[in-house]
């Protein structure tokens, strides 16, 4: 049950990033606790050991352990980005963005490479036959 609570409590305080939708780690650790925790209160943990651990790794990570033991010498990224700029890139409509602007590269290239007919491939190969060697 004290399980259970300290999950719960962990998902309220963890914050979820509007602009990464269906990808954000505070929605997908709500979904894995309301699966891990199916009867609440009353779940039988298989592995407490292993929950237990679990919980703590989150835990840390929410608190930003890592970030205040290890500080960074500069706020700085080998692109010299900002975090804003970062999060403005990763976010799920400018990843949208990218995947349409690569939908048209791809069909330009299958434009260029695709099968021609047999005699513009006969034609093609004749040109490159006769074509000077250097």
């Amino acid at each position: 049950a004290s399980r259970y609570r300290r999950f719960l409590k962990l998902c309220e305080e963890w914050p979820v990033d509007e602009t990464k939708r269906g990808r954000d780690l505070g929605t997908y650790l709500r979904q894995r606790v309301a699966q891990a925790f199916r009867e609440g209160e009353n779940t039988q943990i298989a592995e407490p050991e292993a929950c237990d651990q679990m919980y703590q790794s989150l835990a840390r990570l929410h608190s930003n352990y890592y970030k205040h033991k290890y500080p960074r010498p500069r706020d700085t990224s080998f692109s010299g980005l900002s975090v804003e700029e970062y999060k403005l890139i990763l976010s799920t409509d400018t990843l949208g963005e990218f995947k349409e602007i690569n939908k048209g590269m791809w069909k330009k290239l299958q434009e260029k490479f695709a099968s021609k007919g047999p005699e513009e491939k006969h034609k093609a190969w004749a040109q490159s036959l006769s074509r000077p060697r250097t």
